[in-house]
């Protein structure tokens, strides 16, 4: 915009944006990392300075015994020099570079006219969508008119003896509802909340929206368990794909639509149940003296995903990630190897695979350990793969480990 005053045009911030869009390199999958963070593609700063600015160009004009020449640099500052009418300027065709500089501002007219519409943002080709997230389910009605529908609708229950008003916001009330009207459950809007926060409504679609529906009210049915009681979800798993569309809920907040097509892949679980289920798996390869270490090593990696590492699961990072704290049994054995060694775990990172099958989106889990108790004792990094190209991530290979210095000798 700097340059659009600098000669003399107005400032037009649609064209810029329009400009920037239109001549933008689109994404390869193939050699960018994470497709998922590529939107329109590159930006590509000299085809956009083209478009807003034109070619370079020179005109020639007559002033009485002076020929003036003038230089349009595209996108540099135009320079005007003054010279005798006994010098001949260099010039091939004075006509034909006038016809360019016509074409030029053509050019630039024609990008401040297009319409800045959002619709025409489109996803890069290299994006895939799905999503591998993590967190609580729930649920909305997006309007009075829907609240008060099931309000009418459902069991007025009755608390010391006394009836109240069914309260449709109570979820132990909308789980007994459910129960009884199984098809009501398509009236909602089915959430996935993070650490409180809303960031997907889920539509179940296909063949198996039914099955999808009985499961998200069962997960429901199982937070308001008690935490000592087996049946209690903590958290739970949904593999799903993005859509471009969005839905509003009853508070006015705007949420990403995401659609679930099967129930493969969704999980509730608590973490002391999942601990305990992997512990069950390594029971054979665990001694009863490291059986405890291994515990609360198992639940501190959860807990680190959970909390540490967050994420809404929408990146191939973030899914690879997800899906390694789903299934734990793979991590319990480098647990239990690790914590035979006197090593805890350090670090956690998520890498691209250097290596990976033919339409495959590999990612690296590296779990390094080190000794809490000698800085100068060398870590331990154990690695898995995780194939996330497709809406259920699968792990594949096995379990890759090897030995690097301690920090203290590499600094």
């Amino acid at each position: 915009m700097s340059l659009q005053l600098q000669q003399g045009k107005p400032v037009d911030a649609e064209a810029v944006r329009t400009a920037l869009l239109n001549t933008a390199i689109p994404c390869n999958p193939e050699v960018v990392e994470e497709p998922e963070r590529c939107l329109r593609g590159f930006v590509n700063i000299p085809g956009a300075m083209k478009v807003l600015f034109g070619q370079p160009s020179v005109t020639i004009s007559f002033a009485g015994d002076q020929v003036i020449r003038t230089e349009h640099a595209g996108y540099a500052m135009p320079t005007a020099t003054v010279t005798p009418a006994s010098i001949t300027p260099t010039v091939a065709n004075p006509v034909v570079q006038l016809a360019v500089l016509t074409t030029s501002n053509e050019t630039s007219v024609t990008a401040a006219a297009i319409p800045a519409d959002t619709n025409t943002v489109e996803a890069s080709a290299a994006y895939s969508g799905n999503v591998y997230a993590l967190g609580t389910i729930g649920y909305d009605f997006g309007d009075e008119t829907r609240r008060d529908t099931f309000q009418q609708t459902m069991f007025a229950p009755e608390v010391n003896g006394v009836i109240v008003p069914p309260d449709p916001y109570d979820p132990r009330q909308m789980v007994e509802h459910l129960d009884r009207h199984p098809d009501d459950s398509r009236s909602l809007i089915w959430t996935l909340s993070l650490d409180g926060d809303i960031i997907y409504a889920l539509e179940p679609t296909g063949a198996f929206s039914s099955q999808i529906y009985e499961m998200f009210l069962l997960m429901l049915a199982g937070q308001l368990e008690p935490e000592s009681s087996n049946d209690f979800v903590e958290r739970v798993s949904i593999p799903a794909k993005l859509t471009n569309r969005t839905v509003e809920l009853f508070s006015g907040q705007v949420l990403p639509v995401v659609k679930v097509h099967n129930v493969r892949g969704m999980y509730g679980w608590k973490v002391n149940t999942l601990v305990d289920a992997a512990m069950a798996a390594i029971a054979r390869r665990v001694d009863e003296a490291q059986a405890p270490l291994v515990r609360q090593a198992l639940s501190n990696f959860l807990h680190r995903v959970y909390n540490d590492l967050r994420n809404i699961g929408n990146t191939s990072r973030d899914r690879a990630l997800n899906f390694a704290a789903t299934n734990i049994f793979q991590a319990a054995a480098t647990f239990a190897q690790a914590i035979a060694q006197g090593r805890q775990l350090d670090i956690i990172t998520v890498e691209k695979s250097p290596f990976c099958r033919l339409n495959s989106d590999c990612w690296d889990i590296r779990l390094e350990f080190s000794d809490p108790e000698s800085s100068r004792r060398g870590r331990k990094v154990f690695c898995f793969t995780i194939d996330v190209a497709l809406i259920m991530p699968v792990t594949i290979g096995e379990i890759k480990s090897w030995s690097l210095p301690s920090r203290s000798k590499e600094s």
